[in-house]
């Protein structure tokens, strides 16, 4: 029986992956180079940068950093400024809290999640979450959610993670703990075969637990 319900943030929680693609192409092509959803797609399911396209072209360690710095920036404006909201994601997570204790586990840095769910309610349902920086290693490895498992004193058996995307999976597979795949446009492409449940909208998560 599960008890316990581990959230991936990005795509699952809020609509916005798109944003920080289009924050990664935006900054690349201002360096002359082109960063097409396929090389992201890839780029991504192994945990790496996108400006690993950067350092392939040859710039150099400051060139990228303040290229990253840049990517920050842009980021944050789309996140204030575009629609990220997934409509009925509190509600439903209203009627978990009733049966399951919930965290979220991120691969966002702190101050992008905290710019993400400031005022939008989500985070009053869950006792924490963990950012990147906060767990040794960053999905696809099992690190973020065996932390997480540590910090609610939960079993792998009495979880259940909630992903988008390969990388996420990956992270689960590797911990141990079912994970249900929630279907994400972006993400439609990836390898899922893996997954212990595939459901079109975080809707059927409910019915699915029980």
């Amino acid at each position: 029986m599960k008890k316990y319900i581990l959230f991936d943030n990005d795509g699952v929680l809020v609509e916005t992956e798109i944003w920080y693609y289009r924050a990664n192409v935006e900054i690349l092509e201002q360096m002359g180079l082109t960063l097409d959803e396929t090389r992201y797609r890839d780029i991504m399911i192994n945990g790496q940068s996108a400006f690993i396209v950067a350092e392939e072209a040859g710039f150099d360690a400051e060139s990228v950093e303040e290229a990253r710095r840049e990517r920050n920036v842009l980021y944050q404006y789309y996140l204030q400024h575009e629609e990220i909201t997934i409509p009925g994601v509190s509600e439903l997570l209203d009627h978990l809290k009733k049966r399951y204790r919930m965290a979220v586990i991120t691969s966002a840095r702190r101050e992008d999640f905290e710019l993400i769910h400031n005022g939008r309610g989500i985070m009053k349902h869950m006792e924490f979450a963990l950012c990147s920086g906060e767990y040794r290693r960053s999905k696809p490895h099992p690190d973020p959610y065996l932390e997480g498992l540590r910090q609610l004193g939960a079993t792998k058996e009495e979880a259940m993670v909630v992903e988008d995307s390969q990388r996420g999976l990956r992270s689960a597979v590797a911990a141990g703990i079912d994970c249900a795949i929630v279907h994400n446009d972006f993400t439609i492409h990836h390898d899922f075969s893996s997954a212990t449940h595939r459901i079109k909208s975080l809707q059927e998560l409910e019915n699915l637990l029980r």
